[in-house]
């Protein structure tokens, strides 16, 4: 089977294709959510306030627009200004031919500005209507901002991350956000295939950036009813196997290291030369292990940092350790596994002439996804979408030169 990554075309089809998307959302969650359909060929059209669009440009790095590049990619542009009646009635009209519209406006927002559930179901009842927020459109949490790093506190994600005798750690990046974006791409195909299969009609999705977060967290709520204790937070180590951590090698590079199944740990016990631990009643099981993971660690910690990063890394391949070197981006990129799967593909760009950025996922078979064009200028999409939606030529310039458009 071939999984190659089909090349840039801007006239490729995708097994979305026909699927026409609304997404009037802002930053990251809805981003994340319509970059997986536009992928596979959906029509992603965003809607975007003006003056600015979507704040998610002015997240640069040295002045390039580094992520709205990669999260607008395979999108269509269309700038409204929504404070104006003029505008939401171009917004209401595009409902019209849409089978999903996505929002991340505080609950009730929508229904203040007569765009409400109601309205546009009235206006398309097959239409799919996904709306994302921090907690859910109900709850006493409902009526707070949402941003992720709140989410990511209150989910027990920061409790649980990070050093014991340290401050919790929030992620690096917009993890929560990331997470509901990719709940909510299964979640509008989910309702998409009630229409087509079992002859559903539309209905609203409600997604909250709180409760993908906390699904992928464990059994925390099952460990807390059996044990009644809150885990302390390990570092890079576990609760629940060892040895599993990050280790640094003589040279200054780093292995993350995980002996999760039984096998392994015996194996990596005998490869350092302590076969001994695997009788050992502190070391024999996993249960041992964990109950005393700060010696295992320091025992296989001594091992690798006598050595160099390529020679633990050697030892481990050879011996079928699972382990692996600690990469930051400049080794990424220069990583022959990540270049032969094409990880990361370069995509041509009006400012750049290319830019990296990570390939389609999933890889398929029989129905990839394709790369049909780069994020779009604010508005670039403005006339091409409007005026199939029987908008003329001359209204289009007066909305524009009335700051409509």
């Amino acid at each position: 089977m071939d999984f190659a990554q089909k090349s840039f075309d801007p006239n490729a089809k995708g097994p979305l294709d026909g699927v026409r998307v609304l997404d009037m959302t802002r930053l990251v969650a809805g981003n994340m959510l319509s970059l997986q359909l536009a992928d596979f060929g959906a029509e992603i059209i965003k809607l975007e306030m003006l003056p600015k669009g979507d704040p998610l440009r002015a997240w640069n790095a040295n002045g390039i627009q580094t992520n709205w590049k990669v999260y607008g990619r395979n999108k269509k542009s269309v700038s409204l200004n929504f404070r104006e009646k003029e505008g939401l009635d171009l917004l209401l009209k595009l409902v019209e031919s849409a089978d999903v519209f996505v929002e991340n406006m505080k609950p009730g927002r929508i229904e203040e500005m007569g765009i409400g559930p109601d309205v546009l179901l009235e206006r398309n009842p097959d239409l799919v209507i996904a709306r994302v927020t921090g907690f859910g459109q109900t709850g006493p949490y409902s009526s707070q901002g949402g941003f992720g790093t709140v989410v990511e506190a209150m989910s027990g994600f920061a409790a649980m991350n990070g050093f014991a005798d340290r401050v919790p750690v929030l992620p690096p990046l917009a993890l929560a956000d990331m997470i509901a974006g990719l709940y909510g791409a299964m979640a509008v195909m989910i309702a998409l295939r009630e229409k087509e299969v079992n002859g559903g009609k539309g209905q609203v999705i409600d997604l909250s950036l709180l409760e993908p977060i906390f699904s992928i967290l464990g059994p925390q709520a099952a460990s807390y009813k059996v044990t009644g204790q809150v885990p302390e937070r390990t570092g890079s180590g576990s609760n629940t196997t060892s040895p599993r951590n990050a280790y640094a090698t003589s040279d200054g590079g780093y292995v993350a290291l995980s002996g999760s199944i039984q096998t392994m740990a015996e194996r990596l016990f005998r490869v350092i030369g302590r076969d001994d631990m695997n009788s050992d009643p502190k070391f024999k099981t996993n249960a041992d292990r964990v109950a005393n993971r700060a010696e295992v660690d320091d025992i296989v910690g001594e091992w690798i940092g006598r050595r160099t990063l390529d020679d633990v890394l050697e030892v481990f391949r050879r011996e079928g350790i699972t382990g692996g070197p600690i990469n930051d981006i400049s080794q990424i990129v220069e990583d022959p596994h990540f270049k032969e799967r094409e990880i990361i593909v370069d995509l041509p760009d009006s400012e750049m002439g290319q830019i990296p950025m990570h390939n389609i996922i999933p890889k398929l078979s029989g129905t990839p996804g394709a790369f049909r064009r780069p994020a779009p200028d604010l508005g670039q999409d403005n006339e091409d979408v409007l005026g199939g939606a029987g908008i003329d030529a001359d209204t289009l310039a007066d909305l524009k030169s009335r700051g409509i458009i």
